[in-house]
């Protein structure tokens, strides 16, 4: 009997310390790195900033894309973008991406905060626009949302925050920008490659904080609450306090995070099959444009390399031939332009230049449309050969010193623009410099997350075809519905905010889109 009793005390201690043992090790094992108490800044930059992209990038290719007459999937399947029909379970992947990396980039303000070692101004003015960029692409996206308290599960166990309006949400994002602008304008230095961006150059980091100020001041610049405020604000930092205000100056302190193939800094387009990467067709409105303009970008012969042209864009038969985007279910058109996979020398699914934020062709089309409508005193005409020129030159350096087969000279915006019948007319009005402005800015805008999504939606520009088969009573969507787990997991404040705001639907206008 003693001899069992030992026997059983032996076993009950050998299970203790196989227990404590696995405790450890799944511990260990189930610890996230990014968001271990002794991290550093340095540490989660680059992470945060790459699955940042990887939410951006996906929902730029498959639905700001299809939506925006950049492709079309080419399916009668219900549910399909391009129609302006899309299932609710659509809303999960970017809010659910998008919160996750907000939490990482709070991590690197909070811990660069801290007095002692790890204090870096910095690293904190560089969380700031970070967390600026990513609200604003959730609030363009939803209308309302968590802001105020989001994220704060970790930390005071808030798992149910409300939502702030839109207006609100604007209107501290500034607050933000402003602060990050005096944190950067220290200089301190930051390790360079924790920095996939901008190799640790922080002047380049301001001036794209400021640029993005001008981006989302324009963005509700049409809200009277706000107008006289917002617009003083786009004249200080352009015109009478511009020195303490860097923006970018030259394609080269664009915003983006440069793919280089060598892991972790691999285009999350790898992972979409290569079969998948070739199915949609490309749009009739996306290519007809560039066809008509004989636009450099889709050129083989004079501006291309190893057959293809900059853009992987195949050609059918020796001629670019788009997809009519929302055309209804049974007519089915005939695909034949579409975007080359990493089986050919060039492609999006392997461009280093994918990873698109904000370049400076968007900024000099800010600007045009600011001056257009009065608020700077600088020519719009300049500012938008200026935006349609490094359109160009960002993805095609050389092009104006390449000799143009046409005119047997080296090329000119001037010259391009009026051959393309887009050049820029004073007599024009208004609504027609808009447009003007607006289809060459979609145009810079390619690949930058939801951005020509958002500018369709405030601007009504460019104008674009209406297919026989868009739902929503042939209207673009307004909104994305919030992810349907929120109405259980949020219930009082899910309620709260659509009380507020609207239905949770697709027609629902956000706050900046309302008249």
């Amino acid at each position: 009997m003693k001899r069992n009793a030992f026997r059983l005390l032996m076993a009950f201690a050998l299970v203790s310390m196989l227990f404590t043992s696995c405790t450890k090790d799944f511990e260990s094992i189930n610890t996230d790195p990014n968001n271990i108490p002794d991290a550093l800044p340095q540490q989660l930059l680059a992470p945060a900033l790459v699955g940042t992209m990887t939410y951006n990038m996906i929902r730029n290719r498959n639905f700001n894309n299809e939506l925006m007459q950049v492709s079309v999937n080419m399916s009668d399947a219900e549910g399909q973008v391009f129609r302006y029909d899309f299932r609710n379970n659509w809303s999960d992947y970017l809010y659910n991406g998008l919160y996750s990396e907000l939490t990482n980039f709070k991590d690197i303000y909070r811990l660069s905060s801290d007095s002692g070692v790890n204090y870096n101004a910095s690293y904190r003015g560089i969380a700031l626009i970070c967390q600026s960029w990513v609200y604003s692409i959730l609030t363009d996206t939803y209308g309302d949302i968590p802001y105020s308290q989001s994220n704060q599960g970790k930390d005071s166990l808030n798992y149910e925050p409300k939502f702030d309006k839109q207006q609100d949400i604007y209107l501290d994002i500034f607050k933000q920008l402003e602060l990050a602008n005096t944190l950067l304008a220290q200089n301190t230095a930051i390790i360079a490659s924790s920095d996939p961006v901008y190799g640790g150059n922080v002047s380049r980091w301001r001036k794209f904080g400021n640029s993005l100020y001008l981006r989302l001041l324009l963005r509700v610049s049409a809200k009277t609450e706000v107008q006289s405020e917002v617009v003083n604000k786009i004249k200080e930092i352009v015109e009478t306090n511009a020195s303490n205000y860097p923006v970018f100056t030259s394609n080269d302190e664009s915003a983006m995070l440069r793919w280089t193939g060598i892991a972790p800094y691999t285009s999350p387009y790898i992972a979409v099959r290569e079969q998948d990467f070739r199915q949609p067709g490309l749009a009739e409105f996306f290519l007809q444009n560039l066809v008509n303009w004989n636009d450099p970008r889709i050129d083989i012969p004079t501006y291309g390399s190893g057959g293809f042209n900059r853009w992987g864009i195949a050609p059918s038969s020796g001629a670019y031939v788009g997809v009519p985007s929302g055309y209804a279910p049974g007519e089915n058109p005939v695909k034949r332009s579409y975007f080359y996979s990493n089986t050919s020398a060039v492609s999006l699914q392997t461009e280093p230049m994918a990873g698109m934020i904000m370049n400076y062709a968007e900024l000099k089309f800010i600007l045009a449309e600011c001056a257009v409508k009065g608020w700077i005193s600088a020519s719009a005409e300049t500012l938008y050969n200026e935006g349609a020129l490094n359109s160009i030159t960002l993805w095609l350096p050389l092009w104006p010193t390449i000799i143009n087969p046409q005119t047997n000279l080296p090329n000119d915006i001037k010259t391009f623009l009026a051959a393309a019948d887009i050049e820029w007319m004073e007599s024009l009005t208004v609504e027609e410099k808009m447009e003007r402005i607006h289809l060459q800015k979609y145009y810079a805008l390619f690949l930058a997350d939801m951005q020509q999504w958002f500018e369709y939606r405030r601007t009504g520009h460019p104008k674009l075809p209406k297919g026989n088969g868009l739902k929503n009573n042939g209207i673009m969507p307004a909104r994305m519905n919030y992810p349907v787990y929120v109405q259980s997991a949020n219930p009082t404040n899910y309620k709260l905010a659509i009380a507020a705001q609207g239905a949770d639907d697709i027609a629902t206008q956000v706050w900046w889109q309302k008249p």
